[in-house]
């Protein structure tokens, strides 16, 4: 009997051949995490006699290509390693068929993609000067060579091989090695069917062979701690404050109203969401009449107790009050009430954990190599090698983000003479000098020069705050002077001074008297916020109305004269959360303000709710009154009337805005009436209407008040002065 053949008709063409071995040093790198380039070893490639495909999938049963709808099997090299050659004369259009268990998946091939970011993103990352980074480096959902999925990329430039790891390969990167972009230091790499929700983070293989885990330091979206994955993210959010955004640069900050309420978010009320502080939040706000809020730090952190200070996710706003798009409508609502949003800003220092900023690629990165500058000695932290052109764009670049992602008004800057001083809180041998044998840092100030002029030019309208606590001179001079191009600086020399004073025995107020006064010997060498801040009623400090001598009336009545002083004196105003109410307890982040205070049923409410009355009053003669605010800046818009009056402990002043219209400022802070107390007034005023009064009943004061105009004679007014209380005046026609 004739056998039959079996061979395959000749226009059946050549059949798929077994692919040559890698080299056993690649293919060894690449099973290790510890390549550079996966993309040449897997994927499509031209080979003598056709097109080899190698595909890497681990724990795969089986791997097939499908082209034009037809599968060819991949021949199994181990380790997860496929490959066949196919008798092809080009790279066809393709997607691969991976069996698990018996289950197949149909996925495009991630190494089949040319990179999907441009050589215009690496030059400017190389140089430091990508000011939109966030929009190059993370995880970036997108269309990429007609296929949905996500970019993801990483600055790491000392690692062997990075790989991408997350939920969707369970925590395993062996399928997923980046590919480096040559001398930028970044890793790529596009993965089809990968979207919005993904947890992941970045495989880092360091130059010693470590292998270690690192969240992504651009991520925009982060778990809930403890949790510490970044999530991929893109924002769906319409905003609706077009008219703030419009005009809120149309009168500088350094003439115009602006007083502060500072929040933080996470114990203003407890358990709140950044949905559910959107509709409590900006009518409280705009009741009290302030005309910002600033919020302590919103980035990601894992630790609460921080408050926000050690910051782990610098573009990830913080994942326990909810989502990106929920603080954008946060913000959104407090600009359709008419209120500007500053957030704390922390770029001085990060924490330590392993599995964030810290040695990121297995060395010394955003931190300086030198270990004597790398750790904060105080915080237990590392410092930002400011000196490293990529690490000070990360941060610029950060600045901006905020600014233009978020819609952010200010950024207030946290710890500032930390960054400037070399010698900072080190002793001899600690610290080494700058090049010209100085304690200046200069790189920092270089940094901190650039990150307000960026700013600045690309967002009209916001304001840059630093809390500067030394005479660094020129904190808020232009950069373009050699200033350090701030808009703003808080007053920490008024704010310890005065409550210095005020918290001292009136009877011996008289020789501290100067403490009060000295800060308008520098009250115009830079352009101050005057803070009374969480950090100054926390952790033993007491709140402001127990700083306060003297009994429960006493200790309020120099509160409400305390805050009338402070809110007539040039500089904007801040006052933290609960001593707008005069709560008596120290601030905790764990139960926040003590609301109940307020309650009708409580026997002392409305001693609180009288503080809280006057602070609404301030701010709305405040922001009616242009003397307040107009010249904050400029030395002719204040006058001493009384300055010298330490036996009395009376001080006196006029505020003139730019026309040169007055508001006189008298502040008692002595427990005794004083009648017919004498002040020199500006001539061709007939008479003077008392515009506010701290003593006042509604306020929980005594009631000495003075219902009718007070006429000038020879040059002056007599005034009856209420005991312990501030009393705003302004010109009257009658």
């Amino acid at each position: 009997m004739a056998l039959r053949d079996t061979s395959p008709p000749e226009s059946a063409g050549p059949r798929p051949r077994t692919a040559p071995a890698l080299d056993p040093a690649d293919r060894g790198r690449l099973l290790s995490g510890a390549h550079h380039d996966p993309h040449a070893l897997l994927g499509a490639h031209p080979v003598p006699g056709g097109i080899v495909l190698r595909a890497l999938r681990p724990f795969a049963d089986a791997v097939s290509v499908v082209i034009d709808g037809d599968p060819t099997p991949l021949v199994s090299e181990g380790d997860g390693l496929f490959s066949v050659v196919l008798p092809l004369d080009a790279v066809p259009a393709y997607t691969l068929l991976v069996s698990y268990e018996g289950a197949e998946h149909k996925v495009d091939d991630p190494y089949r993609f040319l990179p999907a970011l441009g050589d215009l993103d690496l030059h400017l990352i190389r140089e430091g000067r990508h000011e939109e980074l966030w929009k190059a480096l993370g995880a970036e959902p997108m269309a990429h060579q007609g296929v949905t999925g996500t970019r993801f990329t990483v600055w790491a430039p000392n690692a062997q091989g990075v790989r991408v790891a997350g939920d969707f390969c369970f925590w395993d990167g062996t399928a997923f090695p980046m590919r480096s972009l040559g001398s930028s230091g970044v890793w790529e790499l596009f993965l089809p069917g990968i979207g919005e929700g993904a947890r992941y983070k970045f495989e880092i293989t360091s130059r010693h062979g470590h292998r270690f885990l690192k969240a992504d330091p651009m991520a925009r979206r982060a778990e809930v701690p403890p949790d510490t994955a970044s999530i991929v993210h893109a924002s769906h959010y319409e905003w609706a404050d077009e008219e703030w955004m419009a005009h809120r640069g149309d009168v500088p900050v350094h003439v115009a109203p602006f007083s502060v309420y500072e929040v933080h978010l996470p114990s203003w009320r407890p358990g709140l969401t950044f949905r559910r502080l959107a509709e409590e939040l900006p009518p409280y706000v705009a009741d009290l009449g302030f005309t910002h809020v600033e919020f302590m730090p919103v980035a990601q952190h894992p630790f609460s107790g921080s408050w926000g200070y050690q910051v782990t996710g610098f573009y990830a706003p913080a994942s326990r009050l909810g989502t990106p798009d929920d603080f954008k409508f946060l913000v959104d609502a407090l600009h359709r009430a008419g209120i500007g949003v500053i957030v704390d800003w922390v770029p001085a220092h990060f924490p330590k954990d392993d599995w964030a900023l810290g040695r990121f690629d297995g060395e010394p990165l955003y931190e300086p190599g030198d270990s004597r500058r790398a750790e904060h000695p105080d915080w237990g932290t590392y410092e930002f090698d400011f000196g490293r052109v990529e690490v000070r764009n990360f941060l610029v670049a950060n600045a901006t983000y905020w600014c233009e992602e978020f819609h952010v008004d200010g950024l207030r800057v946290d710890a500032v003479a930390s960054m400037l001083y070399l010698d900072y809180s080190r002793d001899s041998g600690q610290w080494s000098p700058n090049v010209f044998g100085g304690r200046e840092d200069l790189d920092a100030m270089a940094f901190l020069q650039e990150m307000n002029a960026t700013v600045y030019r690309r967002n009209p309208g916001v304001v840059t705050i630093a809390e500067e606590s030394t005479a660094w001179e020129g904190v808020t001079r232009p950069t373009d002077s050699g200033g350090l191009g701030f808009g703003l600086k808080w007053n920490m020399g008024w704010m310890h001074d005065s409550l210095e004073y005020i918290a001292k025995e009136p009877v011996h107020r008289k020789y501290h008297h100067n403490e009060m006064t000295f800060s308008m010997v520098y009250a115009y060498s830079e352009n101050y916020v005057l803070p009374i801040s969480h950090d100054e009623v926390v952790h033993g400090k007491q709140a402001l109305v127990s700083k306060m001598p003297g009994d429960w009336w006493q200790r309020r009545a120099n509160h409400r004269a305390y805050l009338g002083f402070m809110w007539a004196h040039p500089g904007k105003q801040l006052l933290f959360m609960g001593q707008e109410f005069a709560q008596g307890a120290e601030w905790s982040e764990a139960h926040g303000p003590e609301w109940w205070l307020l309650d009708p049923g409580y026997a002392s409410a409305g001693d609180h709710r009288g503080v809280r009355d006057l602070v609404r009053d301030l701010n709305t003669v405040y922001r009616a009154t242009p003397a307040l605010w107009e010249r904050d800046t400029d030395p002719a818009g204040f006058r001493w009337v009384v300055g010298d009056a330490a036996e009395d402990n009376v001080f006196a002043f006029l505020r003139l805005d730019a026309h040169g219209a007055p508001l006189l400022a008298v502040s008692n802070f002595s427990p005794v009436v004083r009648h017919d107390y004498r002040l020199a007034v500006p001539d061709g005023v007939p008479a003077w209407r008392e515009l506010l009064n701290t003593d006042a009943g509604c306020y929980g004061g005594s009631g000495l008040v003075h219902p009718a105009p007070v006429a000038a004679r020879d040059g002056g007014i007599a005034l009856t002065l209420p005991p312990l209380a501030t009393v705003w005046l302004a010109p009257s026609s009658v």
